[in-house]
This record gives C-alpha cells, structure tokens and sequence, in this order.
C-alpha cells in the first residue's frame, strides 16, 4: 500500500493518524490477549491459576465509613474524618470552631 501523504489534506492526514493509532491500539491489545490466553492455558495445564503464579491477591472491597462530621451551614456536606479536611472544615476550624462542634 503506497500513499503519497504530500498530496494529502490536513483533515485527511489527521484522520490517517488517528486510524493508525487506532489500529496500533487494537493491535497491542489482540497480542496481549492471545498471550494472556497462552499464559493462562498453560497455567491450568499445570493445575494453577495466573493469580496463583504471580503471587497476585483478589482485590480486597472496602466498605463505606460512615461520616462523623457535617457542615452547619449544609448538611449534606459531610466527612469520615479521614483523609485531607474539606475547605468547610477548615474554614470552621480556622473560625475558632473544633471537630466537636462539628460532630454529627
């Protein structure tokens, strides 16, 4: 297949880029599938699982905290009390207010 891109549009040369990274996309990923299924054929041929093999552990779920700390102006703005304090809380703390003021 020869294509003289000099000859081409912009619109078409921007059409041919995104076409070519599209395939090269589809590509890698169609390769990495039908070695994740060697990989795997193998694995279970020898009486394993991949996850077993490469020492990979099920995604652990967490659940939900309840929040412990909601705004007076809003409740429905709320906090667990973990992870960095939303702007309302600082805002409070920084007004002379304490995390008990904001207790639910």
């Amino acid at each position: 297949m020869s294509v003289d891109l000099n000859e081409m549009e912009l619109s078409e040369l921007k059409k041919l880029q995104k076409d070519v990274t599209k395939a090269i996309e589809s590509f890698e990923d169609r390769k990495r599938k039908e070695a994740l299924a060697e990989v795997d054929a193998l694995a279970r041929e020898r009486g394993f699982t991949i996850e077993q093999l490469v020492g990979v552990a099920p995604p652990r779920s967490r659940k939900p905290v309840a929040p412990k700390y909601a705004n007076p102006a809003d409740p429905s703005q709320t906090w667990t009390g973990r992870g960095r304090k939303p702007k309302w809380v600082v805002a409070a703390l920084n007004a002379g207010k304490t995390l008990d003021d904001l207790a639910i």
